[in-house]
């Protein structure tokens, strides 16, 4: 065994000669090469000012153009019925009938009592006759006469009454058919054969709907009522109806109607739309969205949102390309979004150059010059 003191002696011959072994070896430190940075690649688009007609997109429901619900005006058993849910009517054709029988038998009874009040006048008529004629002999007295004309003034009263309840009975008998006050669609829930029709009842018999145009009822912040209101004025444009799936329906509506009075709760005044709908794609009830056209920018600058950048402090950006191929970030002030666009209020000129894909990779507040710009062949896509 090696003793200690030859052991420690060994090491330390050791630790001398290693350097020695290792430098012909040839390690050494090296420092790591990298490639020149590639320049960044944009692609841009020309900001081109365009006639611009702002509008809001607001939520709404569809309601009937005409609704009108068919109630009865006089009771009775329904004993036909000759229409079927969803079937069209014209007005004036016929829904329900009434059995007229106890109706009819009501008339017979106010046209006896008619008889009975001419019967009476005509009594009365020749009583006042006579005693005018005794009256000129002074057979009679003045209060004799006096009675026989009071007796004709009520006979004429009671005649008068009798004729109006005859009316009245004819008018019930008519009011057994029930017809249809306007053209439309007969909405379900109609009231069958042996029901008993009941005036006065909660529930109607029949509700007809006329959906040639229909409304589309909306509510906005009434401190922009006044805005669309002035650009329905100046014809702007008609609004775009929405439906749930996305597609846009094919005729367009006109505003018809703001209401004057504004909700303390919400701020929100009422708007009503009036749209065309000859195939009946809008149906009442249905949940739609409106484009209501609220204002007009003549030379609007619009460019894609997915161009815009935000700054650190959260202002919004554009990445700016001048002539000789910098790229700069610059703070502009937006407006309405439209259509996957925006429109750049301020801060951005017509005719320069906008980065509308790969801007992230330009730092904020410096200016890049080595860029490499694409042409954006769906630049136009991207405008529509």
């Amino acid at each position: 065994m090696m003793r200690p003191r030859f052991r420690t002696l060994f090491l330390l011959c050791l630790m001398i000669a290693l350097p020695a072994l290792m430098s012909p070896m040839g390690w050494r430190s090296v420092k790591a090469e990298t490639p020149a940075e590639a320049p960044i690649q944009l692609t841009v688009m020309t900001a081109v000012p365009e006639r611009l007609i702002v509008s809001d997109e607001l939520p709404g429901r569809v309601a009937a153009w005409r609704r009108v619900e068919i109630r009865p005006q006089v009771g009775g058993l329904i004993l036909e019925r000759l229409v079927n849910e969803g079937t069209r009517v014209k007005a004036g054709d016929v829904l329900f009938r009434i059995d007229p029988a106890p109706l009819k038998a009501d008339l017979a009874t106010a046209e006896a009592g008619f008889a009975r009040a001419v019967a009476t006048e005509a009594h009365s008529r020749r009583g006042l006759a006579r005693a005018d004629a005794l009256l000129a002999k002074d057979v009679i007295s003045d209060e004799r006469h006096e009675a026989a004309r009071n007796d004709l003034a009520l006979a004429e009263a009671s005649l008068a009454e009798a004729r109006a309840i005859v009316e009245r009975r004819r008018l019930d008998v008519e009011f057994t058919t029930l017809r249809a006050p306007v053209a439309g669609y007969v909405a379900g829930g109609l009231a069958d054969i042996g029901g008993l029709a009941v005036p006065g009842a909660e529930r109607a018999l029949a509700v007809v709907q006329d959906l040639d145009r229909v409304y589309v009822d909306l509510r906005l912040p009434a401190w922009r009522l006044d805005a669309v209101e002035i650009a329905a004025a100046d014809g702007l444009g008609l609004v775009e109806i929405v439906t749930e799936r996305g597609q846009t329906h094919p005729q367009q509506g006109r505003l018809k109607f703001s209401d004057v009075i504004v909700d303390p709760g919400t701020g929100n005044a009422s708007v009503r739309v009036e749209v065309p709908n000859p195939d009946l794609a809008l149906l009442p009830g249905m949940y739609v969205r409106a484009r209501l056209p609220r204002g007009l920018l003549p030379d609007a600058l619009l460019v894609p949102e997915d161009a815009i950048l935000r700054s650190g402090g959260g202002r919004a950006q554009v990445v700016v390309v001048s002539t000789d191929g910098t790229a700069t970030r610059r703070d502009v002030t937006l407006g309405d979004a439209i259509g996957g666009r925006v429109v750049v209020a301020s801060g951005l000129s017509a005719g320069e150059v906008v980065a509308i894909r790969g801007q992230d990779r330009v730092p904020d507040g410096v200016s890049v010059p080595e860029v490499s710009k694409v042409a954006e062949d769906a630049t136009d896509k991207d405008r529509s």
